[in-house]
């Protein structure tokens, strides 16, 4: 067993892919089939069906003060209402991921912001779904116009903002009391970079090859285990 940090980054790791196919098409995402041999050796195969989804964006807007931006908003397969950030799907094909992210701040908060990096990516629930989220921290932030806001509609219409001292959110975070993972992610991210004043962080165009969109980059399937 090793030891350290050595090695601590997540790897591309495509297995050989022998079939894949859509069993459902949805609305906004598809399920996909895959069966593929785990070693490459044809001897193990395995069939795992994942929700194929374009990936999304998220913002933690912090404002002068510290304080940083949530919103209340209504989730049907959780029957619940919940304390997240703004956010939004990767469903624009080629939109840069920033400037999808500027887009749901504007959409979702009525704000835009002059200074951009991310402050963390990760993958929702990478045993059932390709689901890649990168979250922003934005900051020096203005108010869009009310004549050029964004009109929003179905459970969007009821978006409640509520801005919180950074610890707030922490607390209600490690109180669960808040349980969006974008949410608990970024707050718990962003208190860690404030530590450091937030010195450590990416760009906001660093590269993001972990992205479903990126993947051509990655070994082709079969090329593992030969």
């Amino acid at each position: 067993m090793a030891d350290g940090p050595r090695d601590l980054t997540d790897q591309p790791d495509p297995r050989k892919l022998i079939d894949s196919r859509t069993v459902y098409e949805g609305r906004i995402w598809d399920v996909v089939s895959d069966t593929f041999s785990l070693s490459g050796s044809g001897d193990d195969v395995l069939v795992r069906d994942y929700i194929a989804h374009p990936g999304a964006v998220a913002v933690l807007a912090m404002d002068e003060r510290g304080r940083v931006l949530l919103l209340k908003q209504y989730r049907q397969p959780a029957r619940m209402s919940f304390w997240e950030i703004p956010a939004g799907l990767l469903d624009v094909h080629g939109e840069d991921f920033a400037a999808a992210a500027a887009r749901e701040l504007a959409e979702e908060a009525d704000l835009t912001a002059q200074r951009w990096d991310v402050l963390v990516d990760f993958f929702n629930s990478p045993g059932s779904s390709s689901e890649a989220i990168r979250i922003y921290l934005a900051r020096e932030l203005a108010e869009v116009p009310e004549d050029q806001r964004h009109v929003r509609t179905e459970e969007e219409a009821e978006i409640e903002h509520r801005w919180v001292s950074l610890e707030e959110a922490v607390n209600g975070v490690l109180g669960g009391r808040l349980h969006n993972p974008s949410a608990v992610v970024g707050v718990l991210a962003a208190a860690e970079a404030a530590r450091t004043g937030f010195s450590g962080l990416r760009p906001a165009d660093a590269p993001w090859p972990e992205h479903p969109s990126q993947r051509h980059t990655w070994a082709t399937p079969g090329q593992h285990g030969a």
